[in-house]
This record gives C-alpha cells, structure tokens and sequence, in this order.
C-alpha cells in the first residue's frame, strides 16, 4: 500500500497527521507522506484516507 496526498485539495486540516503520525506530516499547511513504506507497518493509513474531510487521501496498491 501506498499512501497519496492530492494536494490541490488538501486544506491542512491535520486530521491525517493526528491519525496517522508515522506516515503523515503537515508542511506548509498542506499533508506530505513523510514515510510511504510505515502505511503497512502502522496500519493507519485507511483510517486517515476514511477520515479526510475533502478525500485528498488515496490508498495505491503497489
């Protein structure tokens, strides 16, 4: 799995930061995969994806 931030749609919110710290990071307002390979290793990242008021998350299998 592979997580994927839209970034014209994210809106910094930070819920997925919050959800999911391993994989995700605010910079700059906007959500940035800070560490791809933690997803399956966290197992947060379909909750963060869930979670996104503006569905700016996206789950990629490899």
């Amino acid at each position: 799995m592979r997580p994927v931030v839209d970034e014209e749609l994210c809106i910094g919110c930070g819920n997925c930061a919050e959800i999911c710290p391993a994989v995700f990071q605010l910079i700059d307002e906007k959500s940035k995969v800070f560490d791809p390979d933690a997803c399956e290793f966290a197992g947060c990242c379909e909750a963060a994806e869930e979670n996104c008021p503006v569905n700016a998350i996206t789950i990629e299998e490899d």
